[in-house]
């Protein structure tokens, strides 16, 4: 793809306003949500991220694809956006782990972009006006036209789009993180049986299962749909509530089975989405932000300790709807102090709004998966002693 064999295509947004570019990917019409990432590294694991499904994604770095893309980068089977917004694209790639060129890896898959837009200016909307449905096209240049078939396209609160990326049958994942890029935890006990981890997929990332493979556990990946008896036949160490799509408050079936699993007072580890859902189940609230968080900078903590971590969310919870006496806030985004992590008083569970792994993103909060195999472990210990 050069400049001159480039075919024109429009953004246009809900509320009216346009940006003229270049089409490169997949040609059509696309319409979603209009989001921003912030990010300067990862884009292939944003694109195959399930929590972006729905989602057309604007790169605030200006130049996308001079790495290209991998098999080893993908989080899921396939790019989960609708669309993507960028303001300059490499065609040539110049990576030694390069397999194919970004456009081409698009058009593959069915997605549609636009670049040579101001991706500064259309940031700065967003940031003011707040995430708004958006739509690319190559096909239709009529701006009129993309508009009026916007009005027909639902907004994001309300929607349940975990049922769109949650596994269809359950599997068990072995493979660790390649020694090369992961953080190295300390090593598990060669005399201590696994830690067996149930995984409830809301939309999970591959270098999640990745990284509590590479602490020693046995992961069992189960659909969203999954009764609590199921999973409680696995005889589960701890619960794993994953990151996912879309609006947490309408997934109505989750919070009644984390709710059920609750009772029976497993060690319960829960992120983004899954951060949500474990809110909802204890009583909480959530709503929706402006225009979300979503990049790898984002600084989270509390009295004097501070993590910079990796987000992509367009909810949270609603820090007056917790319960005190049952819940403590351990983190805040330090942004705006939003709720971004929360643990029990009583039961062995806590959550944050962030990827822990990392990927992409800094490590700073890697320790959050050997947190949960440590209270997995002392958990074991007391059931096995009340056993004799």
């Amino acid at each position: 793809m050069t400049f001159l064999e480039a075919k024109p295509a429009l953004l246009v947004l809900a509320d009216g306003s346009v940006y003229r570019g270049w089409s490169f990917g997949a040609a059509g019409t696309i319409l979603g949500e209009v989001v921003f990432n912030t990010g300067m590294t990862g884009y292939q694991e944003v694109l195959t991220d399930p929590s972006y499904r729905g989602q057309i994604v604007t790169f605030t770095y200006p130049e996308l694809g001079n790495t290209g893309v991998n098999p080893d980068d993908d989080e899921s089977p396939h790019p989960q956006v609708s669309g993507v917004i960028a303001r300059n694209i490499c065609p040539l790639p110049s990576n030694w782990r390069a397999t194919q060129s970004l456009p081409s890896y698009l058009e593959n898959h069915g997605i549609p972009g636009i670049y040579g837009i101001d991706t500064r200016a259309l940031t700065r909307k967003i940031r003011s006006l707040g995430a708004m449905n958006g739509a690319i096209s190559s096909d239709i240049l009529d701006a009129d036209e993309l508009l009026r078939q916007l009005q027909t396209v639902p907004a994001m609160e309300g929607l349940n789009l975990v049922r769109d990326v949650t596994t269809a049958a359950v599997y068990e994942w072995t493979e660790a993180s390649n020694p090369i890029w992961a953080v190295s935890p300390p090593a598990a006990s060669a005399h201590e049986p696994p830690l067996t981890v149930v995984a409830i997929d809301f939309g999970i990332k591959r270098n999640i299962l990745r990284r509590l493979a590479s602490h020693g556990c046995r992961v069992i990946v189960v659909p969203v749909t999954t009764s609590p008896e199921t999973i409680l036949s696995y005889t589960p160490d701890g619960i794993f509530l994953s990151n996912g799509p879309g609006d947490p408050a309408a997934v109505a079936e989750a919070p009644a089975l984390i709710r059920a699993l609750l009772n029976h007072r497993l060690p319960t580890f829960g992120i983004c989405m899954g951060h949500q859902i474990l809110g909802l189940s204890l009583g909480g609230k959530t709503f929706k932000l402006k225009f979300g968080h979503r990049g790898l900078n984002q600084p989270c903590g509390l009295q004097r300790q501070v993590e910079i971590t990796s987000q992509n969310h367009g909810f949270a919870l609603d820090a007056d709807s917790l319960d005190t006496s049952q819940v403590t806030i351990t983190h805040l985004n330090l942004n705006d102090r939003t709720v971004a992590g929360i643990e029990h008083k009583q039961l062995p569970l806590f959550s944050v709004q962030y990827h822990p792994e990392a990927s992409p993103g800094p490590h700073d909060a890697d320790y959050l998966f050997q947190k949960f195999v440590e209270t997995m472990r002392q958990h074991r210990q007391k059931s096995l002693q009340k056993t004799f």
